[in-house]
């Protein structure tokens, strides 16, 4: 329990300071950079989660299916966010709140097990 806590605690803090970096060498028009955002979000929360499951006792290893439900979950909350305040103008979220908004999505994403 405590390794996939840690796990957690890592894919985050990578994801959050890993993935603008890479996006900066993305070119993508306005609000759809949340959607590439998103992308590299799940990406790298799933390579951090096979190296975490190498390295980490008590973990499992991931597997494709770890790597799909965390990009449809992470596009999906980049769709709200990017979307939903166009229909329920309450939801309007600042770009840090997109984007936590967004790498939670891939990780709970990732978290999903059949």
């Amino acid at each position: 329990m405590l390794g996939r806590l840690i796990l957690i605690l890592l894919q985050a803090a990578i994801a959050w300071f890993l993935a603008p970096i890479l996006a900066g060498y993305i070119p993508v028009p306005g609000a759809f950079s949340l959607f590439v955002l998103a992308i590299l979000f799940a990406i790298i929360v799933f390579l951090v989660g096979v190296i975490g499951a190498q390295v980490l006792r008590g973990v499992g290893q991931p597997g494709t299916s770890a790597l799909s439900w965390s990009v449809v979950l992470a596009l999906l909350c980049a769709a709200i966010a990017t979307f939903a305040p166009d229909f329920v103008p309450q939801l309007t979220l600042g770009t840090l709140q997109a984007r936590g908004l967004v790498l939670a999505g891939a990780i709970l994403g990732y978290l999903i097990r059949r």
